[in-house]
């Protein structure tokens, strides 16, 4: 699979990262376009091609990736549409805030056969990202495959998208400020900040793993740990007096505006 990356900034650099360092796809194939060279030169010590020049990177792909920002993918589309090849080539379209019909009308007559929106996170760079996938128009089986290469696929569709971007996307930043709290607190309890960073690291690979047991519920885990009159229900409803639980539902709303 020959892959062409318009694009190599977060978004462009996590799929080449990530899909050369889980082997998934040799880095002799991919080409990276970006006005940037500088930018992605540990990808091109790799064996990855780099060229400024949007057209010249599509030349022999299977597959396109638009990985630049919204308000510059409409040129990026009208500037490469005449050079594709539109039956053979796939186009997936990483990008927040673009309807499927306003990216369409982007190609005009030259709408490929295979063309998608993908929402992928940063941890797609250590190959555990949740990705979401929509429809525009036909199949893309290209891209399913690229990214179940970087963590997981769900396919849904567009009216899902802002919902799941809140929880999985923005979910990054929503986790790591947890995770910046923890570590905050950690330290005022006595320990380094490296230290802190640490355990609470650990203890959410402990969750993650603990949620991916068949029939497992996070309050079914709560409960397991906390007993009457203990310490973890006093931290619990400290937090919930000072509205945890409201200030996440607020965030993930504010986050998908709705």
């Amino acid at each position: 699979m020959k892959i062409a990356i318009i694009g190599g900034g977060a978004m462009g650099g996590g799929v080449v990262r990530g899909l050369i360092e889980g082997g998934a796809v040799c880095a002799s194939d991919i080409v990276v376009s970006t006005p940037h060279p500088e930018k992605v030169s540990d990808m091109q010590r790799k064996g990855v091609s780099v060229t400024t020049d949007n057209v010249r990177a599509l030349d022999g792909a299977d597959i396109v990736v638009l990985a630049v920002k919204p308000w510059i993918l409409p040129g990026v589309v009208r500037q490469i549409a005449p050079a594709l090849d539109i039956e053979r080539q796939e186009v997936c379209a990483i990008v927040a805030g673009v309807k499927s019909e306003e990216l369409a009308s982007w190609f005009g007559e030259r709408l490929p056969a295979r063309l998608s929106i993908s929402m992928p996170n940063t941890a797609m760079a250590v190959r555990e990202s949740m990705t979401f996938l929509v429809a525009v128009n036909g199949e893309f089986p290209l891209a399913e495959k690229i990214f179940a290469a970087l963590g997981r696929v769900s396919v849904i569709p567009e009216n899902r998208l802002a919902g799941a971007m809140a929880l999985a996307s923005c979910g990054t930043a929503f986790a790591m400020r947890y995770v910046r709290a923890a570590c905050e607190g950690g330290v005022e309890l006595g320990f380094r900040a490296a230290e802190a960073k640490d355990f609470v690291a650990q203890t959410l690979k402990g969750v993650v793993k603990l949620l991916e047991v068949p029939g497992s519920h996070p309050e079914t885990e709560i409960d397991k740990v906390t007993t009457p009159g203990g310490i973890t229900i006093k931290g619990l409803n400290a937090m919930e007096r000072a509205g945890f639980t409201a200030a996440v539902i607020d965030g993930l709303l504010a986050a998908a505006r709705l």
